[in-house]
């Protein structure tokens, strides 16, 4: 069990530390992700900055999540999910675009610039508190591989091992601290795992390290 985020931000950036891992930026994906990655960016002496995916949620049931989109419109489908549940093509895209616009406008809360930093040529390592699905993380690892990146990976105190085996095909490479078979939600290995607002979080990315 995690005590809280920064818990467990301070025991992946120990685990990154001992793999001697050298990054050039972190990137923590709001909200929940930004008190994990203050302590990792800390820890490799890296900036700290966001990206921003958001889930495309089902019909009738917005926690299932058919896939995710980037604020730049990259995107992930979850296909057989998809098929499963005979999502039309018109919900579709009506979600992905709504998503998308969500996406733009939630990284232009965090950051004064348009779009990403300069990643080009660039050891880039995308932070989360979990991974569940890992459409989120997909979608965000996408629109990082398009900017000209020489690396890019992905750093998680606790997943699925379904989802880390899936993000392993995505990522140069992923460090999950945590694998448990049993996995059901990424809350149920914090003892602490409250709601994270947008002005705590850009409080984390606003501290000096």
């Amino acid at each position: 069990m995690f005590n809280d985020r920064t818990d467990a931000g301070e025991r992946l950036a120990a685990e990154l530390e001992q793999r001697d891992l050298a990054v050039d930026i972190v990137l923590g994906i709001p909200r929940g992700a930004l008190p994990v990655a203050r302590p990792v960016a800390d820890a490799l002496e890296a900036d700290l900055d966001v990206v921003v995916a958001r889930k495309m949620g089902a019909p009738h049931n917005p926690e299932v999540a058919l896939g995710a989109v980037a604020s730049d419109g990259s995107v992930w489908e979850n296909d057989d999910l998809i098929d499963r549940l005979d999502a039309s093509e018109e919900y579709l895209e009506e979600i992905r675009a709504e998503e998308a616009e969500n996406a733009r406008e939630k990284a232009d809360r965090y950051r004064d610039t348009d779009g990403l930093p300069d990643l080009q040529g660039k050891r880039v390592l995308i932070v989360d508190d979990g991974v569940a699905t890992g459409a989120t993380a997909t979608a965000c690892l996408r629109q990082v591989q398009e900017t000209g990146a020489k690396w890019v990976g992905l750093a998680v105190p606790v997943g699925s091992p379904r989802a880390v085996d899936d993000l392993e095909r995505e990522a140069d490479e992923v460090i999950a601290l945590q694998t448990p078979a049993d996995f059901r939600a990424v809350g149920q290995y914090y003892r602490t795992f409250g709601q994270v607002s947008d002005e705590e979080a850009i409080e984390y990315l606003a501290r000096e390290s």
